[in-house]
């Protein structure tokens, strides 16, 4: 018997103790105790269980052994053989898959001692062309605890069944064997350990160089296929509602850009949990892989929530996921996130530089080009009071001046656009208001200064926005249309309130004109908790001024 404690060294030793009591001969002793040096001296887990095989059918003196490994889901996972040779090999049928005796030995793990293989009640026969097996002995194989194995001994050679004192060396044989194995099952670990840990650091090593979103995606798909030989592995990023295939690394070809809603089955249950997951029920998996038969998601998590996913899949639906193996996987896909993370930081911080130079751009064109033309235009503008000036110069020097200010005012347009992002989106009221301006003058020969001062995009609130554009549109297009002015000066400012001042130089409102465009700016402004107010300018032109509060005013 074999205690299922777990503890290789008392059971040893309770072996040993039973094998002086059966009076084993000094020979007998010897050859175990080689047998035992010999099982217990490599690394290798193939070798390993031939050397196992070999001493045992060596030491008690039998034609034929084996050895089964268990399946984690049952039946045998591997099957080393001694005493047939490969041509009778090639004329039998499959190998034996854990069934009748041999699955008695899995199940209730102790020794088993037969002298009739075909009399036992779990005997089920052999396959075609199997040679005639009759004395049996057989001892599980144990490893903390749980069965790792078995051996199987069969046909005594010189007597007709194993004894007594062949149980306790196979029982000794198969403790040793079992320390073995788990030595080799260590060794393996660490050096699993060890490549998983290589690969992570050299991801982690190519992320702080620089490398792109791209590249360094297709590295961890690559190593994680190459570090667990699954059939197909897929980086997936979530975007606008869908689970998109970024990177692919794969035997069969599988398409960027195949995409799938992230609000079905299995996403929903990652994107909740944001726990890695083994599914068997792949769901809308199918639509990626559809020759998957299991599959681990893994997803990848930043502080905002789920923004992709690591995919593993099986043709098998019986694929065996190590616990390890997956601690290992989860860990990959948090540096796919830091990957995406960084990425998002490293853009942000490009953008931050783009803006910091045009925002220098801007000032240097303000402080320096401007004051410039301003001085050239002074400069010109001394020359027309002398009345020794020709009239053909004097109106050479009007275009010049007329020129300058059209120049500047072009240029202050320009540096209102640097200093609104260039992916600015539909939330910035800056960008929305200079489009509005862009488009109502793209026929006008008269181009707006403007001039926005405060953090317009900040402290407007997004309900004031569409006002704040129908205001500026209306007001605008009624000084192109109707004021006949030279100049026009648009002011959009934000404090304590938001207001938007649009000045001309025009002939003014005539007397008992109808205002209903004014009507509809001053509904806006109420509907605000603002005023409206419009009217004419000294000495001529007119001023319009829209405003509403943004906060309370302190006392």
């Amino acid at each position: 018997m074999i205690d299922s404690s777990g503890n290789p060294t008392r059971n040893f030793a309770e072996v040993l103790e039973r094998l002086a009591d059966s009076k084993a001969d000094i020979p007998t002793l010897h050859r175990l105790l080689e047998a035992v040096l010999v099982v217990g001296s490599g690394l290798d887990l193939d070798l390993t269980l031939q050397r196992i095989i070999i001493a045992a059918t060596t030491v008690l003196d039998c034609n034929y052994g084996a050895l089964g490994v268990r399946a984690p889901g049952g039946g045998l996972a591997e099957f080393v053989y001694e005493g047939i040779d490969e041509p009778l090999r090639q004329t039998m049928g499959h190998f034996p898959e854990g069934h009748g005796v041999l699955g008695v030995l899995m199940n209730d793990p102790k020794t088993l001692r037969v002298p009739h293989l075909g009399a036992h009640p779990a005997s089920v026969g052999f396959p075609a062309n199997h040679p005639p097996m009759d004395s049996f002995l057989g001892a599980p194989i144990m490893m903390r605890g749980e069965v790792f194995g078995s051996i199987y001994l069969t046909e005594k050679r010189g007597a007709a069944e194993f004894t007594e004192e062949d149980e306790v060396i196979l029982e000794a044989l198969a403790i040793a064997a079992g320390i073995a194995a788990e030595n080799v099952r260590l060794f393996e670990q660490s050096r699993t350990r060890e490549r998983w840990l290589t690969a992570m650091s050299a991801i982690r090593s190519r992320l702080l160089a620089g490398d792109s979103l791209d590249d360094s995606l297709q590295l961890l798909a690559t190593r994680v296929r190459e570090l667990t030989g699954i059939d197909d592995v897929i980086v997936l990023i979530c975007e606008n509602g869908y689970a998109q295939v970024h990177t692919a690394v794969s035997a069969r070809p599988t398409s960027r850009g195949v995409r799938v809603p992230a609000s079905l089955y299995p996403f929903d249950v990652i994107r909740q949990t944001r726990r890695l997951h083994v599914f068997t029920e792949l769901g809308s998996l199918l639509d990626l892989v559809p020759t998957a038969g299991s599959a681990v998601l893994a997803p990848m998590t930043v502080a905002s929530g789920v923004v992709g996913a690591l995919l593993l899949t099986s043709d098998s639906a019986n694929t065996h996921w190590d616990s390890d193996e997956l601690t290992r996987i989860e860990s990959m896909a948090e540096l796919g996130s830091v990957a995406i993370e960084f990425d998002e930081k490293q853009r942000g911080q490009r953008l931050l530089s783009v803006l910091a130079d045009r925002d220098r751009i801007a000032r240097d064109l303000h402080d320096n080009v401007i004051q410039r033309l301003f001085a050239s235009g002074m400069s010109l503008q001394s020359t027309l009071p002398d009345s020794d000036l020709p009239d053909s110069a004097r109106a050479i020097v009007t275009r010049s001046l007329e020129q300058l200010d059209q120049t500047v005012r072009e240029i202050r347009t320009t540096i209102f656009d640097l200093q609104t992002p260039a992916t600015a989106d539909s939330t910035s009221l800056r960008r929305r208001l200079l489009d509005v301006i862009g488009d109502a003058t793209a026929q006008s020969a008269v181009t707006p200064s403007v001039q926005f001062s405060g953090a317009i995009d900040t402290l407007v609130k997004a309900g004031i926005h569409p006002h704040a554009e129908a205001v500026l549109r209306e007001g605008l297009s009624n000084v192109l249309r109707h004021a006949q002015a030279d100049t026009i000066t648009i002011s959009v400012t934000a404090d304590l309130e938001f207001a938007i001042t649009i000045d001309d130089d025009g002939k003014g409102i005539p007397v008992g004109v109808h205002k209903s465009g004014l009507h509809n700016l001053e509904r806006r402004a109420e509907h605000c908790g603002g005023t409206c107010t419009i009217g004419n300018r000294s000495p001529n032109g007119t001023r319009l001024v829209w405003r509403v509060p943004l906060r309370r005013r302190k006392p």
